[in-house]
């Protein structure tokens, strides 16, 4: 797990993990990018990241991902992210085609639905949360 101030350099990112995995004998390298989409009038979106619960939830996709023979990689930024720029990008390795192509859906729907990460439109210059963009983690919040 890799975490960035600002926007991924994605084409660095990812040309760094295929040098890293070149002798791993995979047979499939599947990635995805997560580029912020101009809408609502939006500069940028900005991230506030939780990092000690980040790496729990990324080191038992690690866990998944080996029992099946396959490396889970990702990266986020923290900070400010201006649109059509990258914020998060991930991939998996793995032997065969069918193993990585599940585990990148599943994980990147997990990323989405659990990981915990918070959301800022940045509009004007300023940061205000972005509830509809963010998803609440179970047993947070003050009232939990």
């Amino acid at each position: 797990m890799e975490l960035y101030n600002g926007p991924l350099d994605v084409k660095e990112i990812f040309g760094r993990w295929l040098d890293e995995e070149a002798e791993s004998n995979y047979g499939a390298y599947i990635p995805f990018v997560g580029t912020i989409r101009a809408e609502d009038e939006i500069e940028a979106l900005s991230f506030d990241i939780y990092e000690p619960i980040l790496q729990k939830w990324f080191d038992t996709w690690q866990e998944k991902a080996a029992a099946l023979g396959a490396v889970v990689k990702m990266a986020h930024s923290i900070g400010d992210v201006p649109v059509h720029t990258s914020s998060y990008v991930s991939a998996v390795f793995s032997p065969k085609r069918r193993v990585a192509l599940e585990l990148i859906d599943a994980f990147v729907e997990d990323f989405k639905a659990n990981a915990p990460i918070w959301k800022y439109d940045v509009k004007n210059g300023e940061r205000m949360y972005a509830a509809d963009r963010s998803t609440p983690m179970d047993g947070s919040g003050l009232l939990a």
